[in-house]
């Protein structure tokens, strides 16, 4: 009797979804697009490494954690400067949303230092953060929710980098799994940019991928994640000090940034001047902080800091994000129904 009745549940379990997971699908740098490639199809050119499946990397000792799933080297290193605006959009193969609302969005750079990147291993990479987000000032919103709702991630490159080929690395942590260890989900994904100036920044602290993470690390193994008001702690190194103070500000304990997202990059970006690692929106330069959190505990919030993190306008309305929670908690309560089943069997 029992194995009728978990038979639909299996069934549906295991149906193939375009939408369960995703990939970059295009990077806008001071308004030039460049697409990415689709996951297994025949590549043209782009500086977006492709990778080979939209699922993601499981694992912090994963050797994929370093680019993505199978990542190859992209045929084009693409031109960028100190101060640039850099936009990434996710989305998957089937032209559907990104399907996830919990957890942190982290940007790393390292340099292509033993080639040009598109002949570099980025194995031996040695990275430094320039960017994190992870709640809303409620406490229970996480930013990812507003790239469900289709915006792009958008961000400006460190303003003293110094001149050189880099992969920038772009992370999507998905936690809505992570209340056991080895739950959380990594989507990492890179890109090869060629920087031009003259500054001569160089970061204090780099990590390796995988390295940089543990599977029981504060951020990524998270057994309240669903708590309300809980407190979120970032993997991996501090942001580096190639970010300015405002952008580095403990303050706001993790839960940053604190100003309201809101339009997108701008077709021609102007860099704000000493806004190393802030993400800039269409009409606005402001800055916002961000924890330089590294398996420590986060700090309470705190006004006047803020750190920005601008997703493009898509004129999202209350009432869709309230849709988005909503798939969300379903999506949980089959997993749960999923498991309560077999537990009982």
């Amino acid at each position: 009797m029992f194995a009728y009745a978990i038979a639909p549940i299996l069934a549906l379990a295991f149906l193939p979804s375009a939408s369960a997971h995703g990939f970059v699908t295009k990077v806008v740098i001071d308004g030039t697009t460049y697409t990415g490639n689709v996951p297994n199809a025949k590549p043209s050119d782009s500086p977006i490494r492709q990778i080979d499946d939209i699922g993601p990397v499981k694992g912090a000792d994963n050797p994929y954690m370093n680019c993505g799933q199978n990542a190859q080297l992209a045929t084009m290193v693409v031109p960028a400067n100190p101060g640039s605006s850099v936009a990434f959009y996710w989305g998957n193969p089937g032209q559907e949303d990104w399907p996830h609302n919990t957890g942190p969005l982290m940007t790393y750079m390292a340099p292509c230092d033993t080639s040009t990147c598109d002949k570099f291993n980025g194995s031996t990479a040695k990275w430094f953060k320039i960017d994190e987000i992870g709640k809303k000032t409620d406490g229970s919103t996480w930013y990812q929710a507003d790239v469900m709702n289709e915006k792009p991630v958008t961000l400006t490159l460190p303003t003293q980098l110094s001149p050189g080929d880099y992969l920038v690395r772009h992370e999507i942590i998905a936690l809505h799994l992570a209340q056991s260890q080895g739950g959380a989900e990594f989507y990492p994904s890179c890109t090869q940019i060629r920087v031009g100036g003259s500054q001569s920044g160089t970061p204090d602290q780099t990590a390796s991928f995988p390295g940089a993470y543990s599977d029981n690390d504060p951020g990524i193994f998270v057994p309240n994640i669903y708590d309300p008001g809980e407190v979120y702690t970032f993997p991996g190194p501090p942001v580096s000090n190639l970010a300015s103070q405002s952008d580095m500000a403990s303050s706001n304990g993790g839960q940053a940034p604190s100003s309201p997202l809101s339009g997108g990059p701008p077709a021609s970006s102007t860099p704000a001047s000493g806004a190393t690692s802030a993400s800039s929106s269409s009409g606005s330069k402001s800055t916002s902080s961000s924890s330089s959190g590294s398996g420590s505990a986060a700090q309470p919030a705190a006004s006047g800091s803020s750190k920005t993190c601008k997703l493009a306008k898509r004129s999202t309305t209350l009432a869709r994000r309230s849709g988005a929670v909503t798939r969300h908690k379903r999506c949980t309560s089959f997993f749960r129904a999923l498991r309560d089943a077999i537990h009982h069997s």
